[in-house]
């Protein structure tokens, strides 16, 4: 049996070993109160030091003591007593009836109010409403009481999670994952092995982490974020994000993130000032056109034609220069501006092809690729695999750079600030080294080493099961390294866009030692976006590809 099944509790080790980082890596940035937590936890009684950690990783704050129930803690209410004296939680506390209402079922509600015990209403929520409508019994809901008090019969008792300690284990949380959306969960998929990670610098130097104000902000922007999603009004939200942009680019970005929701929210809503305004406010990529096509929608024309002559001169990425080649015209019609000639497109070759319609079950692309195969011609499907592989075997060590701000704690596939706009030049040396390697022909030897020592080791890159060493030596031997340092450049220029939308085959000649790329459209399909981004690149560098339009013999198109 694994270690940590074997272990009851596991759960409590892994927030030992969180509690001990921050002890080891962030001390600084605690105050008093929480340097008391996190220096007094490891001297609580096992069973008492367990229940706390079980109540954090619960939802909520409140809980009955009949439902904490864990044969390796024993008796809870025992385990509860040096948590209660060190004020981490509180026994039989007050609680109002909404809170009251959360921890009993329907049944147990209709026992607790006479008023209900006759009554057919079969919701919670109903029977709330009906509470507080019955008149004097309404005026008595709203007291502040125990369970005991509430139900003299409940034969049962509260506990209540500290709010302030229940905070505190958020920021730890936060501290140690570089984020609020993992959890402790990580620590088990790693122990069971289900996920392998590399092993990273986590000195003081690489910390995340500079200032408490960097948690505060992140803290604040999480909570602003959760208020939007719980249906808050936006302009109560938006009120309380800081008007001014971040100098950490980081917490900017998420900054940025938020006000671009809230923005479209309010242009969905046919909100068209607000969004403008909001997404003015946003640097994130994106929200520069949307505000384009808004202006348009408000009738704005000469002013959103300025700004888009504006991107024009400085777009921001392809995937803007792309849309502005669709908005331009329009605009420039709209403002009574001549039409400019057309720029000459490159040319990507085209099929039109007929194959019988395939059993069910079978994908168009793999339809394509059996019927291109042969012998010493393989076709495979591979799509966004196989180039970001190369891409990730090759520059390991530059994406996993010990690099402050990079890497929080053990269980990260990749680097915290992939997607920032710095990424490649806080790396720019290892990077450089990768694409010499590409230049004097060392790339081999270091992506085949890298695919053998480096197996199943989580990666944003990486497609483990996806290639395997036949793969590998196609294509190491078809594609010239031209062509992998023309793919290698385009991805680095915009990771978060770029690693998706590459073609979905590849066919290889290896006793030529050439290859194309495939983009394959069934019946109806059309090329998206970031696809034809790609093929008008392959073609401007003279990268072999194609697109297949497959129809299904005898079917109309």
């Amino acid at each position: 049996m694994n270690k940590t099944l074997e272990n009851r509790f596991y759960y409590l080790d892994n927030f030992v070993t969180v509690v001990e980082s921050i002890r080891t890596r962030y001390r600084h940035l605690l105050n008093s109160e929480e340097q008391t937590f996190v220096d007094g936890f490891g001297s609580l009684p096992q069973s008492s030091a367990a229940l706390l950690v079980r109540m954090v990783m619960r939802k909520g704050e409140l809980f009955r003591l009949g439902k904490l129930r864990y044969d390796e803690i024993g008796c809870t209410e025992n385990a509860a007593a040096p948590l209660v004296q060190a004020g981490w939680i509180s026994q039989q506390p007050l609680v109002d009836i909404e809170q009251l209402f959360s921890v009993l079922t329907k049944v147990e509600i209709a026992a607790a109010f006479p008023l209900l015990r006759h009554s057919k209403i079969t919701r919670k929520s109903e029977q709330l409403v009906f509470l507080r409508e019955a008149g004097d019994a309404g005026d008595d809901t709203a007291r502040m009481r125990s369970l005991a008090e509430w139900w003299p019969d409940a034969g049962d008792s509260l506990l209540q999670l500290s709010r302030p300690v229940a905070a505190l284990c958020d920021r730890l949380r936060l501290m140690f994952f570089g984020n609020l959306y993992q959890d402790w969960s990580e620590f088990v998929l790693s122990e069971l092995g289900i996920f392998k990670y590399e092993q990273f610098d986590l000195s003081p130097d690489t910390q995340g982490f500079s200032s408490r104000q960097d948690l505060d902000d992140y803290l604040h922007l999480h909570a602003c974020r959760e208020r939007f999603l719980d249906g808050e009004p936006p302009h109560s939200v938006v009120a309380d994000i800081a008007a001014d942009p971040y100098p950490n680019p980081w917490l900017e970005e998420r900054r940025s993130k938020l006000l671009f929701q809230i923005a479209q929210h309010h242009e969905r809503n046919g909100e068209l000032s607000q969004a403008l305004r909001i997404y003015a406010d946003s640097s994130r990529p994106g929200a520069r056109l949307r505000a384009i096509r808004v202006l348009e929608r408000c009738g704005q024309l000469a002013v959103a034609f300025e700004l888009a002559r504006q991107a024009e001169l400085q777009a921001e990425s392809e995937a803007e220069q792309q849309q502005l080649l669709r908005v331009m015209p329009r605009l420039r019609r709209a403002c009574g501006y001549p039409k400019l000639p057309k720029s000459s497109a490159v040319s990507i070759i085209q099929h039109e092809i007929a194959l019988p319609r395939p059993d069910p079950g079978m994908s168009v692309e793999a339809a394509l690729s059996q019927h291109l195969a042969c012998a010493d011609a393989p076709a495979l499907y591979v799509e966004n695999a196989l180039i970001n592989s190369l891409f990730g075997l090759l520059f390991w060590d530059a994406v996993f750079a010990p690099v402050p701000g990079a890497f929080f704690h053990p269980f990260q596939s990749g680097p915290a600030d992939l997607h920032s706009a710095d990424f490649r030049t806080r790396r720019a040396r290892r990077f450089e080294n990768g694409f010499a390697l590409l230049h004097n022909g060392g790339y081999r030897e270091v992506i085949l080493q890298n695919f053998r020592i480096k197996e199943n080791i989580q990666s944003p890159f990486v497609f483990w099961g996806a290639i395997d060493d036949d793969l590998l030596a196609m294509a190491l031997d078809c594609l010239p390294p031209l062509h992998l340092e023309k793919c290698f450049e385009r991805i680095l220029q915009d990771i978060k866009s770029n690693r998706s939308g590459l073609p979905d085959l590849i066919q290889f000649w290896p006793a030529e030692k050439r290859y194309q790329m495939i983009e394959v459209k069934g019946p109806g399909d059309r090329l998206q976006d970031n696809q034809i981004r790609w093929l008008d690149y392959f073609a401007s560098h003279e990268i072999p590809v194609a697109v297949y339009y497959v129809q299904w013999t005898g079917e109309n198109a």
